[in-house]
């Protein structure tokens, strides 16, 4: 009776405990995010991963990327296995579509209240299931003032051989591709080849004053003056004007493209509990103001935007007034044939 009564303690002590455990969060969470793209503690600032650590005691095991691109082709390669990713809007569609994100508990997300309803309902996610926004933007043209004159106001600075040698451009197809879609007036989502190829000759033009192809290396060749032109964020551009006085910023007339950065769940996370309290945690106030300011894009998150304290409350560049406002696109998920065609395209332009 002893052995059976203890046999049967051992059995419900380790039901309880198995419970317990299932029903608390993991102590790991995997993050893929963006570089520089999170308040780190850097100069004295509100360390987002150490505080969330602090509060919750799960371990915040985090990684970064260059761009939408790399991070995909890292996911779909397998061996990885993050919890959370915070892609752009056409790739959170083509994550969508290709069953690459889980649906997202809201109900334990109080936070998502601070969303601000603009950002909500997007093409990319219409139904707000899978994603919730992170940061938002547009592109816009960084020019130094001391070698560019006139002003520029149009993406065709870009081409202009006064500055041979001193133009960069972005290194990735689909932001590339999109300011040659600007100056043609063809739509950035259009499938029809032949608006494929008109950029691409439009791109390949601009090889005649050989444009540097560049991601994150635009900071430097732009703060140190070694570069006179290029097309970037315009949160980056408020990073670089700090580091450079000399630099200025213009949308241009044709027309830019506008994007919005979301976090979203991965299929198969392990540890979903803890990737909602993170999520939760990127919207409390403190967070997001702390990343609004270390980051210096433009927030979704009305705490930060309505904030008087914030660093950039109604900044001009970030929080364009409607009559300043200017033309803009989202991009969608382009079907594969469309992708195929741009990439190939992209080849030929690089190579040329």
């Amino acid at each position: 009776m002893k052995k059976t009564l203890c046999f049967v303690c051992i059995l419900s002590m380790l039901f309880v405990t198995l419970a317990s455990c299932s029903s608390e969060p993991a102590k790991k969470l995997y993050v893929y995010n963006w570089g520089e793209y999170i308040s780190d503690g850097e100069d004295g600032s509100f360390d987002v991963n150490a505080e969330f650590e602090k509060k919750y005691g799960i371990e915040v095991v985090y990684d970064t990327y260059d761009n939408n691109e790399a991070m995909y082709a890292k996911l779909k390669g397998g061996g990885v296995n993050y919890d959370i990713v915070i892609p752009s809007d056409y790739m959170i569609e083509r994550m969508i579509s290709e069953d690459m994100l889980e649906k997202i508990d809201f109900s334990n997300i109080p936070n998502y209240s601070n969303i601000s309803e603009k950002y909500l309902n997007q093409p990319y996610d219409p139904n707000n299931e899978y994603s919730v926004p992170y940061n938002v933007g547009m592109v816009g043209l960084i020019y130094n003032t001391k070698y560019v004159s006139p002003a520029p106001t149009s993406w065709e600075a870009l081409w202009d051989a006064n500055y041979s040698g001193k133009t960069l451009m972005f290194a990735n197809p689909r932001d590339a591709f999109a300011i040659a879609q600007s100056i043609l007036g063809i739509d950035y989502n259009t499938t029809a080849e032949a608006d494929w190829n008109a950029a691409a000759e439009k791109l390949k033009a601009q090889k005649s004053i050989k444009p540097s192809y560049v991601n994150d290396e635009v900071f430097n060749k732009m703060e140190s003056g070694e570069a006179y032109l290029a097309p970037y964020y315009a949160g980056d551009f408020l990073s670089m004007v700090s580091v450079n006085p000399d630099l200025a910023f213009v949308y241009p007339s044709e027309g830019v493209n506008y994007f919005v950065d979301a976090a979203c769940i991965l299929k198969g996370s392990k540890n979903k509990e803890s990737a909602v309290l993170y999520i939760n945690f990127l919207l409390e106030e403190e967070t997001a103001l702390a990343n609004a300011e270390y980051i210096c894009y433009a927030s979704p998150n009305t705490k930060v935007i309505n904030n008087t304290e914030y660093t950039y409350y109604q900044n001009e560049i970030l929080y364009p007034t409607q009559d300043k406002q200017p033309k803009t696109q989202i991009f969608t998920n382009l079907p594969q044939p469309s992708l195929d065609l741009m990439n190939s395209l992209w080849d030929s332009v690089k190579s040329e």
